[in-house]
C-alpha cells in the first residue's frame, strides 16, 4: 500500500488548475456560439407564434365582418330585449 506523497499532491493540484483554465478557455470560445444558436431558436419560435396569432386574428376579423353583414341582412331593425327596468329608491 502506497502512502500519499507530496509530489503526488502537487501533481493533482497542477492538473486541477490546468483543467480549470482549459475549461474557462473552451467556455470563452463556445459560449457565444451556443448563445447565438439559442437566441435564434427562441426568435424563430416567437416569429411562428406571431404569425399564427396574426393569422388567427385576421380570420376572426374576417369571420366577424361576414357574420355582421349576414345578420344585418337577415334582421334589419330587430331590437334586443335587455330586461325589465327596476327603479331603486334611497332609504334614509
Amino acid at each position: 500500500m502506497e502512502t500519499a506523497s507530496f509530489i503526488g499532491f502537487i501533481k493533482t493540484i497542477v492538473y486541477i488548475i490546468l483543467f480549470w483554465y482549459l475549461f474557462k478557455f473552451l467556455i470563452k470560445i463556445f459560449a457565444p456560439i451556443l448563445m447565438k444558436k439559442a437566441v435564434s431558436k427562441v426568435q424563430q419560435k416567437m416569429e411562428e407564434q406571431m404569425r399564427s396569432q396574426y393569422g388567427q386574428q385576421q380570420n376572426t376579423y374576417s369571420n366577424n365582418d361576414t357574420n355582421q353583414k349576414n345578420t344585418k341582412k337577415d334582421r334589419p331593425t330587430e331590437k334586443k330585449k335587455v330586461g325589465e327596468y327596476v327603479d331603486f329608491e334611497e332609504l334614509d
